[in-house]
């Protein structure tokens, strides 16, 4: 198949349209969940919300906000960065990325997509393009610029000295930090067909964690970019392209000697830390990163159930299933509640305790495609269609 990255949600829509033989007939159409009714316990408080450019459209794009003493950093698809005010969202600067092609002609959008990450007094964002540009957090001057191996679709993550990147093709880039200069390249397979998207790596004692689209799970030792080990915990299968979909595309989690790690159509598993041996393995799957904590874990499946789980062997604690293809956001644990958004604008407040509802709120009718992001006492998300609100309990 000559299309190799595909966001699955626009495939299933364009898929039914053309009545592509992947579907068998009217029993495949995917219906979205009426919104569930809910009585509110509390009402969250928008504190502020401000305009960030034109936002990323209907385009994929893992763009949300990073924050870091006091500032709130975010972005839009064609190439605006700015730096707001935690406190009441004011601007403090703003930068443009995008490319000037001549007097009378529109500049070339940067088509910002990988997320923005803050470190050492740097915030980190990737493009489409394959540029990775490091920018100083005092005025949003560029420090460096690099030209990566491929479409940068996740954040960049800083680590020992240096920025790692995983790439559309398959490629785990270590940049040096103060630079960008490439210091190594990974490359971890990829298959004919996966999902657009790409795991983020976690790090932990000098070593890089990701996932890969070919179902794998691998350490890379970061001072000499070597994998130490890899571990399938995705196997393809099934009749259609989809069902043979294996992608692991969420961040890896790391808690006290444990990889936690989560693939679309495969397994949510544990692996041990330094050997990648499989401690336990549970049949669930999804794109949206989970969260460890507590002793529990907590995610978004394929089908937009809100599940928590135990780190003992994977056991379900509760099943969340009233938000079913509401194309739900990763959660995010705030002021101790599980918090999703959705494609229709709506932000769903969860008891992590029995997964009942406790509040919901509509925010914005563009709608929301990225988790929310904790800020001190705040409650950040920015919507698809470039607004950032802040908001506390």
């Amino acid at each position: 198949m000559e299309l190799r990255k595909i966001l699955l949600p626009a495939l299933i829509s364009v898929t039914l349209l053309s009545g592509c033989s992947w579907f068998s007939g009217e029993e495949d159409v995917v219906k979205m969940s009426p919104l569930p009714k809910v009585e509110n316990q509390f009402t969250p408080e928008e504190v502020w919300s401000t305009s960030v450019g034109d936002g990323v459209g209907d385009y994929y794009s893992n763009l949300h906000p990073a924050w870091s003493e006091n500032t709130v950093y975010a972005a839009d698809r064609f190439g605006v960065v700015k730096a707001l005010n935690a406190g009441d969202g004011k601007e403090q600067w703003k930068v443009d990325l995008s490319t000037k092609t001549g007097f009378f002609s529109k500049n070339l959008p940067a088509l910002l997509s990988g997320g923005l990450s803050y470190d050492g007094g740097h915030v980190y964002v990737g493009s489409e393009r394959g540029q990775v540009y490091a920018l100083n957090s005092s005025d949003g001057s560029i420090a460096w610029q690099t030209k990566a191996a491929g479409e940068v679709l996740s954040r960049p993550v800083a680590s020992d000295g240096l920025v790692l990147v995983h790439t559309s093709n398959g490629m785990l880039q270590g940049l040096d930090q103060s630079s960008g200069v490439v210091k190594w390249t990974v490359n971890l397979d990829v298959p004919a067909l996966s999902l657009r998207g790409e795991s983020a790596p976690a790090t932990a004692f000098g070593a890089a964690i990701v996932g890969g689209d070919n179902g794998r799970v691998s350490a890379v030792m970061m001072n000499q970019g070597q994998i130490i080990w890899q571990q399938r915990i995705s196997q393809p299968g099934g009749a259609t392209e989809i069902d043979r979909l294996a992608d692991v595309d969420t961040t890896p989690v790391v808690v006290d000697g444990v990889v936690y790690a989560l693939a679309y159509n495969g397994s949510l598993a544990a692996l041990d830390l330094r050997s990648g041996q499989v401690m336990w393995k549970r049949e669930i799957g999804s794109v949206n990163d989970m969260i460890v904590d507590a002793g529990r874990i907590y995610l978004v499946d394929q089908d937009d159930r809100v599940v928590a789980l135990s780190t003992d062997g994977g056991v379900t604690l509760w099943r969340q299933s009233d938000l079913l293809h509401r194309n739900l956001t990763a959660p995010v644990l705030y002021n101790g509640y599980l918090v999703v958004g959705d494609s229709e604008g709506y932000l769903h407040w969860v008891n992590t305790t029995d997964g009942r509802f406790v509040a919901q709120q509509k925010v914005d009718g563009s709608g929301f495609q990225t988790s929310p992001v904790v800020a001190s006492d705040k409650l950040l998300i920015q919507a698809k269609g470039g607004e950032v609100y802040a908001f506390t309990r």
